[in-house]
């Protein structure tokens, strides 16, 4: 079971933690674009593309935001969800790393879900919650175990108690899903 590979570890107390330890939204993949990382997730991820005007400003354009099986049709009303939140890295490893670390993971534009675009509410509803305080609809439950545990592989980030018995759980629940992942080193 590929949850055995993430190492159990208690989250120590969230001491010296901001986001501003992790610089995100930085000039993304294609620097000369003008688009920041969040806006190009949100591109990569419509439906129905929007148009794009000046300084990657987006208009129309149509998405799926998984965790609540809603259509977005407004690219103001996304946010781009960190699928393990910088809080929750932070505890699991995270403190410990360089700032330039941070900021690549905060980035992260390399595994097809470190970075999700999902809509507003259901980002706020998960905040910096793990999946033992927070999961999003029952239709999506397995894809994002499966994306959790990959992503906590991909950057060697540890999980407490709590939150493996929540994802041994989901795990027995979706038998057939497979955790693909390639490890930033």
């Amino acid at each position: 079971m590929a949850l055995s590979w993430v190492e159990a570890s208690p989250e120590g107390p969230r001491a010296g933690y901001s986001r501003e330890q992790f610089k995100h939204w930085n000039k993304g993949l294609d620097p000369a674009d003008g688009c920041d990382t969040r806006k190009e997730v949100i591109l990569a991820e419509a439906v129905d593309a929007p148009e794009i005007g000046p300084r990657c400003a987006l208009t129309g354009g149509r998405w799926w935001s998984s965790y609540d099986q809603v259509w977005v049709t407004s690219a103001s009303s996304l946010d781009v969800d960190h699928m393990v939140p910088l809080a929750e890295a932070w505890d699991s490893g995270a403190a410990a790393w360089s700032a330039a670390r941070r900021e690549a993971y905060a980035n992260d534009q390399g595994a097809p879900n470190s970075l999700i675009a999902v809509s507003g509410s259901s980002n706020r509803s998960k905040a910096d919650k793990d999946p033992a305080a927070w999961l999003p609809v029952p239709e999506d439950r397995c894809a994002y175990a499966t994306n959790w545990v990959a992503d906590k592989r991909r950057w060697q980030l540890t999980a407490d108690v709590g939150e493996r018995d929540a994802l041994g759980r989901l795990a027995e629940a979706c038998p057939t899903s497979t955790v693909t992942y390639e490890q930033v080193p």
